[in-house]
């Protein structure tokens, strides 16, 4: 019984209760809420963000944070669709965009291990960097140059009800609980979190570690803009557009502190479903999109305030204790 009473005390606790009362609500509003192919519609309708939201999580983890990564995807749907317009073939162009993705978070983790930048910085001007090539690239234009088995891929179910970009997420979620849980990586994403300085004390290749981050943020972000094209089947320059804003509120949201160190990825799960669900349940109610954009921005607000109201509290009364 004291088990389950600590489980829920904590923030994952916390979050699950959110998580039934969200549910509760959609489901009294609208019938069809439960079905499995509105499930399975609000998942591939978000399912972008949710993959870049992992790698996010060892971002943040690591008291860094990365703003480029929708314009990332962005750049990485209107270079594919240049590509196979100017007549590349599909795979090597695929390649070729992933490459693109890497090379573009190993350029934001170079700046900011070798020159010490804070990550807040190169990250916001790597955000309209990259944004502003993806415009110059496709110009005002919409392409739709994609072959039909690419556009099959990202709209047409292969597994049951389940499209590929879901099955993907999946195995990427089981990796990086992997990664972090069970990896000496994972151990040294957080101790960096916790305190660079005793992390480089220690032995650990700080630099290094950030590097791979990055590097690999930059790869996810250009992989999901990637099935971001082949769900619309079609690429503009405005693709992703203030998707940040989603990504790290469900990672902050979800109790990984914006200052490192702290979080595990089962509460950004938690999160995401809260996420996911909160703009279903407006979308089935008829609430505009910029009333939802301003509900996320709440709970981006909420997300930090209370785990730091919290601590004040907590150090308020054992300081009373004493």
């Amino acid at each position: 019984m004291s088990i389950v009473l600590n489980k829920l005390k904590s923030w994952e606790g916390f979050l699950s209760l959110i998580l039934i009362s969200v549910i509760l609500v959609n489901s009294l509003n609208s019938e069809s809420f439960l079905s499995i192919d509105n499930q399975v519609n609000l998942f591939e309708l978000s399912i972008e963000k949710i993959i870049v939201a992992l790698i996010m999580v060892f971002i943040i983890l690591n008291a860094e944070i990365d703003l480029s990564v929708a314009s990332m995807m962005g750049l990485s749907a209107c270079t594919l669709g240049l590509l196979v317009e100017s007549g590349i073939p599909m795979i090597p162009a695929l390649g070729l965009c992933l490459v693109i993705g890497a090379m573009g978070g190993a350029f934001n983790g170079y700046w900011i291990t070798v020159f010490k930048l804070p990550s807040l910085v190169v990250t916001l001007a790597m955000l309209i960097g990259f944004r502003g090539l993806a415009r110059v690239l496709v110009e005002d234009r919409s392409i739709r140059v994609f072959p039909s088995w690419f556009e099959s891929l990202g709209q047409q179910p292969i597994l049951g009800p389940i499209p590929l970009s879901i099955i993907i997420f999946l195995g990427l979620l089981i990796l990086a609980l992997i990664i972090l849980q069970f990896t000496g990586f994972g151990r040294y994403v957080y101790i960096i979190g916790i305190n660079q300085n005793v992390a480089l004390y220690s032995g650990i290749n700080v630099s290094r570690v950030k590097l791979i981050l990055f590097t690999a943020s930059g790869f996810i972000s250009a992989l999901a803009g990637i099935l971001f094209a082949a769900r619309l089947g079609a690429v503009r320059g405005d693709m992703g557009l203030s998707f940040e804003l989603d990504i790290i509120t469900m990672v902050l949201l979800g109790g990984v502190s914006i200052f490192g160190g702290s979080g595990s990825i089962y509460g950004v799960i938690l999160s995401i479903l809260i996420v996911l669900y909160l703009r279903n349940g407006m979308s089935l109610s008829n609430i505009t999109g910029h009333v939802q954009t301003g509900v996320i921005g709440v709970l981006l607000i909420l997300s930090v305030l209370i785990p730091n109201l919290k601590k004040m509290i907590q150090d308020f009364w054992n300081q009373r204790l004493k």
